[in-house]
C-alpha cells in the first residue's frame, strides 16, 4: 500500500473552527475541479482556539499539492 500523507492547515484564535470549516469547503472544491481521487478532507478541533483542516493524499501527489495549496505542515497518515 502506498504511503499516505496528511496535509495540514492550522487555524488559531476564536474563529479557528469556522475558518477551518470554510477552508475544507475550498479544499473540496479544488479536488472536484481538478478531478482528484481524494476522499479524506476534514477538520478537527485540537483545542478551544486551535483547529486544523486537512486532506490525505498519496505520496506521489504530495509534492504537487504541497506546492499549489501551501499547507502549514504535513505528517504521515495512519
Amino acid at each position: 500500500m502506498e504511503r499516505q500523507i496528511k496535509l495540514i492547515w492550522d487555524f488559531r484564535g476564536p474563529a479557528a473552527q469556522k475558518t477551518a470549516e470554510h477552508h475544507v469547503i475550498h479544499l473540496k472544491e479544488y479536488v472536484a475541479i481538478e478531478k482528484l481521487p481524494i476522499t479524506i478532507i476534514e477538520y478537527k478541533i485540537l483545542a478551544p482556539e486551535h483547529t486544523i483542516a486537512y486532506m490525505v493524499v498519496n505520496d506521489e501527489q504530495m509534492k504537487q499539492l504541497r506546492d499549489v495549496l501551501k499547507p502549514h505542515r504535513g505528517e504521515l497518515y495512519e
